[in-house]
């Protein structure tokens, strides 16, 4: 059995059942991956030789398209870039533009604990592009791009052109056409989308490829089946699903009726899955089995991984976006 103390919220402990506990980052083992130094191209002046860094205002994902080119997602002005494997610079990418809204967490004395820990600040306690919160392409090379603030989804074709938005912007619920401060959004084997609906809300909507609300599980609380923050979420060829519940610090799993499986216990309190074609995920910067046994990690990561949101790449390559205004890129090496 599992105990869980949230002290930032003063909550109770509660007793949940546990699949895995995560091993030590020394007991992990580093296997296929190399870190490569400096990701993407440092930027050239109008004299042809190499200047400042690359001017990132929080780099909250990445996401490789179809193509293979990578997708980089930060708050700044032109919000998502476009660079080739190599880093070389394409240029700006898409139609969307992000809310000005920033997601911060309420305080632990103002925090009612029946309520989500996280509100949004807009005006000027906002900033350029801070919505920008998510990147995912689906099978087929559709980008989605999630905007936490702004209460919306929106997909974007391969050219990226929007085509169709989830949610009703500046309009935060919990209905079929309202998310509350959404984060990350799944593509199932037959077409249906599965957000998560997680800083305001505590659920998990699930939706067909055109829209229309199908089923949702989760309420708040610390139990099973249950979300403090469902903050990302990934789905395998089995239809089973994969919630990351920071504040929790677990990974939850739910057959795809929403009915609760299991959960892995003590992960750290991850911002990032990655399902790989093997169907194994990159938990932060540990890959997992699907029953939570860490097999490799990222050099330099751990269980209490950096990574705000990541992607692979067809030939392995890991890439991750941090807060912190930074690309991080591994490249997958022959085991030793």
């Amino acid at each position: 059995m599992r105990s869980v103390l949230l002290l930032a919220a003063g909550l109770t402990l509660l007793s949940l059942p546990a699949v895995s506990q995560s091993a030590p980052q020394s007991d992990i083992p580093v296997v296929h991956y190399k870190a490569v130094p400096e990701w993407p191209k440092t930027i050239l002046g109008d004299k042809g030789v190499s200047t400042a860094a690359w001017n990132y205002w929080q780099v909250s994902s990445v996401a490789v398209e179809k193509n293979g080119n990578i997708l980089v997602l930060h708050r700044g002005d032109d919000p998502i870039l476009e660079y080739k494997p190599n880093g070389d610079f394409i240029g700006p990418w898409g139609e969307v533009k992000f809310d000005h809204g920033k997601v911060a967490a309420v305080a632990k004395k103002d925090r009612d604990l029946a309520k989500s820990g996280y509100q949004a600040t807009y005006g000027v306690g906002g900033c350029s592009n801070c919505g920008a919160h998510e990147l995912r392409v689906d099978p087929q090379g559709n980008v989605w791009a999630v905007d936490a603030p702004a209460h919306v989804i929106t997909k974007m074709n391969p050219s990226g052109h929007v085509v169709m938005t989830l949610g009703t912007k500046g309009k935060p619920g919990m209905t079929a056409h309202n998310f509350y401060m959404p984060t990350d959004i799944a593509f199932a084997s037959n077409g249906d989308l599965i957000v998560s609906d997680g800083y305001g809300n505590a659920r998990i909507v699930r939706f067909s490829a055109d829209g229309r609300l199908l089923s949702e599980f989760g309420h708040r609380g610390n139990g099973p089946g249950e979300f403090q923050l469902p903050h990302c979420v990934v789905i395998d060829k089995q239809g089973r699903i994969y919630v990351a519940d920071r504040d929790n610090q677990r990974v939850e799993v739910f057959d795809a009726s929403g009915k609760f499986l299991s959960e892995w216990d003590h992960v750290g309190g991850l911002s990032s899955l990655i399902m790989t074609p093997e169907q194994k995920i990159w938990a932060g910067g540990v890959l997992r089995d699907l029953n939570g046994k860490p097999l490799e990690r990222l050099p330099g990561e751990g269980p209490d991984s950096r990574a705000q949101g990541g992607a692979i790449a067809a030939n392995g390559d890991i890439y991750f976006g941090l807060l912190s205004g930074v690309v991080e890129k591994f490249t997958r090496q022959q085991a030793h």
